[in-house]
């Protein structure tokens, strides 16, 4: 019945990453231990902290309708936060809170692109960019990056891409799916190209700021000049095992929180009560307080490149950030493994599920045909298991 459905949604793909925990799910129905490496979840709990402020905000009878853009209190903490971690300074009214982060971009896109508009996307990118600018009936390019440049674009690049239709450029650093960060020298530079488009807005994605092992997160933000044409987008879920609570939030040029404010207005009004209240807790602690995660992300890196490094024909990088390694896997296009035919990042995705057990999510899905993701927001023993399989279905 899909001529019925409407053209929006028949144009949108799935989400890559959602499928393949879905194709994971199914075969663990059937009995099989399947290790998942696949999704971009913290496994950690959510801090005691932060529980336990949702649950006085519970006993303090948090259950109405929250004002759209966030409780004022939030957004306050939200300011400090940009201010504290960011060197950014932003007001109340330039801050809107969303139901997750990828709420906030869509609003974001859904008020500032018309039809045909065109958004440049530095691969690899976050799966949910491309679908996004879809659903805006915007087109979008990406630049393409290799693993030889630490998946980062040149200002070269970028300036090549650019054409009279560009209207808006997503950046995201720390990097899903590459864990790549761009430092300030970079970002600089980057920002010198576009400083001759004045008409260009800049996404900035932080979502995983707090997630780096050395590198500091550096916001675009903060160069002056890409201040009033940047939309800081950020959230909870990463850095404080929040995934679930749905908080997201931006910092933006007043004129364009009003008009998010308005769209979500109209689509999903205020997030939820609680979470918000948990919030406010979360943000206005020092981020050491979730350092633990972060150590533990980075004994869990070493280890995954360690074992990786082992195998033939995987190609890494040290990732600066994040919880993934990237690692390219052409050396197995055009091989034929237990009878079947390697042709590309996605063919190997799924022999290493149906294969090895181990859920994994192709590259193509981000922009990048020769590499697949390999999330280490697991155990150390799954990792070692995982990679032990692996090892064994390729041999």
């Amino acid at each position: 019945m899909n001529n019925q459905l409407s053209d929006r949604i028949n144009s949108l793909p799935t989400s890559a990453t959602l499928a393949m925990a879905a194709k994971a799910r199914e075969l663990k129905t059937k009995g099989i231990d399947v290790i998942g490496l696949s999704l971009g979840e913290p496994d950690f709990n959510t801090p005691d902290f932060i529980k336990e402020a949702a649950i006085q905000a519970i006993n303090d009878n948090y259950n109405s309708y929250t004002p759209v853009d966030g409780y004022v209190e939030l957004k306050e903490a939200i300011c400090l936060k940009f201010k504290r971690d960011n060197n950014l300074n932003y007001s109340p009214n330039q801050v809107v809170v969303s139901t997750g982060a990828k709420q906030s971009i869509a609003n974001v896109a859904q008020v500032l692109l018309n039809p045909g508009d065109e958004i440049l996307l530095p691969a690899p990118y976050w799966v949910s960019y491309s679908a996004i600018a879809t659903l805006c009936e915007a087109t979008y390019k990406e630049i393409p990056s290799t693993i030889e440049n630490d998946f980062k674009i040149t200002p070269q690049q970028l300036e090549d891409a650019i054409t009279p239709k560009t209207k808006m450029v997503f950046f995201n650093s720390p990097n899903n799916p590459s864990g790549s960060i761009y430092s300030e020298e970079e970002y600089r530079a980057l920002a010198e190209v576009l400083e001759k488009y004045p008409d260009i807005f800049i996404l900035s994605d932080e979502i995983y700021e707090h997630i780096s092992y050395g590198a500091k997160n550096f916001s675009f933000a903060a160069i002056p000049s890409m201040y009033d044409r940047t939309i800081t987008v950020n959230g909870v879920a990463k850095a404080f095992a929040m995934t679930g609570w749905r908080i997201g939030y931006i910092g933006a040029p007043e004129w364009i929180a009003k008009a998010c404010n308005k769209m979500q207005g109209q689509i999903t009004s205020g997030a939820n009560c609680i979470a918000q209240r948990a919030v406010i807790t979360a943000l206005t602690e020092s981020p050491e307080r979730v350092q633990y995660m972060v150590d533990e992300f980075k004994t869990r890196r070493g280890l995954m490149l360690d074992l990786l490094n082992e195998i033939e024909g995987f190609k890494t990088n040290v990732p600066e950030g994040a919880f993934y390694v990237f690692p390219n896997v052409s050396y197995y296009f055009g091989k034929t493994l237990k009878g079947k035919t390697i042709n590309n990042a996605t063919d190997f995705s799924l022999f290493l599920l149906e294969e090895a057990h181990v859920a994994t999510v192709t590259g193509e899905a981000f922009g990048n045909s020769d590499c697949i993701r390999i999330s280490y927001a697991a155990s150390q023993e799954q990792i070692k298991e995982a990679i032990k399989r692996i090892k064994t279905a390729l041999s």
